[in-house]
């Protein structure tokens, strides 16, 4: 047998390769998933309190204290929970994927595979919260008898959408988090932050109205205010935002960041078994 080295075939093969590891990715997202429920008093019930309880709380701020509007004639938690759902999916991913090559430095260490296997396989956990989440918004518009437009159909298409939305951000800060540990508190700053910025709790005509014109274009750069837009398009009605300047920006924001993120993971992906 002969074995024939090439320079650059490894680089070749690589996108390959994330498909000949397809495994590895389900093994790790498995493992993921069940290590977040282990142990837990009432497991994955958890995917169901904590969006349930900030529901409760936005609505009382920003629906009873605040008197905002909702989305339509849909009632202000409905409005609510439609937002959460995509922002849930994006801070989960966001939160695990940046966090993911330190919590496996042992694997990366020892073992070859492309590493981008590693940050993408814990999207998954988000992804599984999301889903538990949209049965339970389900129930709630069986409560307050809430018909669904024929939108809804399109809900997997912003799904797909948020979660590049996590990815690029995700890749970017976790390669630089394995040189810089200092990273790991940026995530929980940038989640808190950015609730209160991205309008879950409210719709983003609210933010539009207290600002001058001149920065809307900066605050449609915030990629979730159109991922939201078309979650509650879906679940809510109203008018088609992948019309509106907002959405725009945002898809472009979003391709920007998985390229610049793609683009960081690569370079430094040669370095991260030594430095972690």
């Amino acid at each position: 047998m002969q074995t024939i080295l090439e320079a650059g075939r490894a680089e070749k093969n690589y996108w390959r390769d994330l498909w000949r590891y397809r495994e590895l990715f389900q093994v790790l997202a498995w493992r993921d998933l069940s290590v977040r429920y282990k142990q837990t008093v009432i497991g994955v019930a958890w995917a169901v309190v904590r969006p349930v309880l900030t529901m409760l709380v936005f609505t009382f701020v920003f629906g009873t204290v605040a008197n905002l509007k909702s989305h339509g004639a849909a009632p202000y938690a409905l409005m609510v929970f439609a937002g959460l759902l995509p922002w849930q999916f994006f801070s989960t991913a966001l939160t695990d994927s940046s966090n993911s090559l330190t919590t496996n430095a042992n694997l990366i260490s020892k073992v070859y595979f492309p590493r981008l296997i590693v940050p993408t396989a814990t999207i998954v956990v988000a992804f599984v919260d999301f889903a538990i989440s949209f049965v339970l918004l389900l129930g709630m518009m069986v409560i307050y008898q809430f018909v669904p437009p024929w939108q809804i159909i399109f809900i997997p298409a912003f799904v797909a959408l948020c979660f590049l939305t996590s990815l690029g951000p995700g890749l970017w800060i976790t390669s630089l988090n394995v040189k810089y540990r200092d990273f790991r508190y940026v995530i929980p700053f940038i989640i808190q932050f950015g609730l209160y910025l991205t309008p879950v709790g409210f719709t983003k005509e609210v933010i539009l109205a207290k600002i001058p014109e001149k920065l809307h274009f900066v605050y449609n750069m915030n990629p979730m205010v159109g991922v939201i837009d078309g979650f509650r398009w879906c679940i809510l009605g109203g008018p088609p935002p992948f019309l509106e300047p907002a959405f725009l920006i945002g898809i472009g924001v979003t391709i920007f960041m998985l390229w610049l993120g793609i683009r960081q993971f690569r370079k430094m992906e040669k370095t991260f078994a030594d430095l972690i």
